[in-house]
């Protein structure tokens, strides 16, 4: 248990990040679920659609250092590797 008030203001300040860090991974999650909705249904243009959005969310969180660059980037890779093979299929 803290005793200073620096230690219990940092105890604050972290239960507030914690909160906010994980409601933008909850909101990265939930638009890869929809991502992957799409990708299976095969609507390359709501799949494409998606993808953009995921993009954007997982860019914005990296920005944040709720998730690292590297982390975001390689999601991103894997999400665009599954488009084009959809896109592949279908032409």
């Amino acid at each position: 248990m803290a005793h200073s008030l620096s230690a219990k203001k940092r105890i604050r300040q972290k239960a507030e990040r914690r909160k906010i860090n994980r409601a933008r991974k909850s909101q990265v999650k939930t638009q890869i679920k929809h991502f992957d909705n799409a990708l299976s249904s095969g609507d390359v243009d709501a799949a494409s659609e998606q993808y953009h959005l995921v993009v954007q969310k997982l860019d914005k969180t990296a920005a944040t250092s709720t998730m690292h660059k590297k982390t975001a980037a390689r999601k991103k890779s894997r999400l665009a590797r599954q488009l084009n093979s959809l896109k592949a299929k279908k032409s």
